[in-house]
């Protein structure tokens, strides 16, 4: 197996040492697991995916406008 080091901040390490019993090498590879497995189902959408570089940009512009009035409250 290999051997990957991460760093953090200094505050975000100080808690996790206080949580001792919590095996955060067994959390992290879990969460780069879900990561890989995230972006090979979406490279397996995009590669089937008719939509243009150009159609996908209007589509986030469209989704981001959307999010922001949500947060807004308008």
């Amino acid at each position: 197996m290999g051997t990957l080091s991460v760093s953090v901040p200094d505050v975000l390490r100080e808690e996790m040492i206080k949580l001792d019993e919590i095996n955060w090498s067994a959390v992290a590879r879990k969460a780069f697991e879900e990561k890989v497995r995230e972006v090979e189902f979406l490279r397996k959408i995009a590669q089937k995916s008719k939509l243009t570089e150009k159609d996908a940009d209007e589509i986030a512009t469209k989704i981001n406008k959307s999010m922001a009035q949500k947060f807004k409250g308008t």
